[in-house]
């Protein structure tokens, strides 16, 4: 069973993210800041992270640089979430490891495409033409 880690502050947006993601049949973990999804992490690394631009302690691009300071942190495919959509921070976050950055609120639609485009579920990829 792949693990999904997903770092926010709101617990309403973790909610929503955790109810989808168990109905995908991921074991999913939750942190409410970054410190505690890095010790997660270090214990035991999840096969994708959903992290908020900004959960309390280190913000979403400091996580993903000490990530990679992690054995094994450039493994989990990382979606990195955001409320808006200023193309200054997600390009920061594709340069510092993340695979996708997601505008927040995101539809179930979107992130099921996003991991079976991923590889984290099975599932037909569209092509486009």
């Amino acid at each position: 069973m792949k693990k999904c880690l997903i770092v926010d502050d709101s617990r309403d947006d973790r909610q929503i993210a955790f109810v989808f993601l168990k109905g995908l049949g991921f074991e999913v973990l939750e942190a409410t800041n970054s410190d505690a999804a890095l010790s997660m992490c270090r214990l035991a690394m999840p096969d994708c992270i959903l992290i908020d631009h900004k959960p309390p302690q280190l913000d979403g691009l400091d996580f993903l640089t000490r990530l990679q300071r992690i054995r094994g942190g450039d493994h989990p495919t990382v979606f990195f979430c955001s409320g808006s959509a200023d193309a200054e921070t997600m390009g920061a976050a594709i340069w510092r490891g993340a695979a996708e950055c997601l505008i927040k609120p995101f539809d179930a639609d979107l992130l099921r495409f996003k991991l079976k485009q991923a590889g984290l579920i099975a599932g037909h990829v569209p092509v486009a033409a």
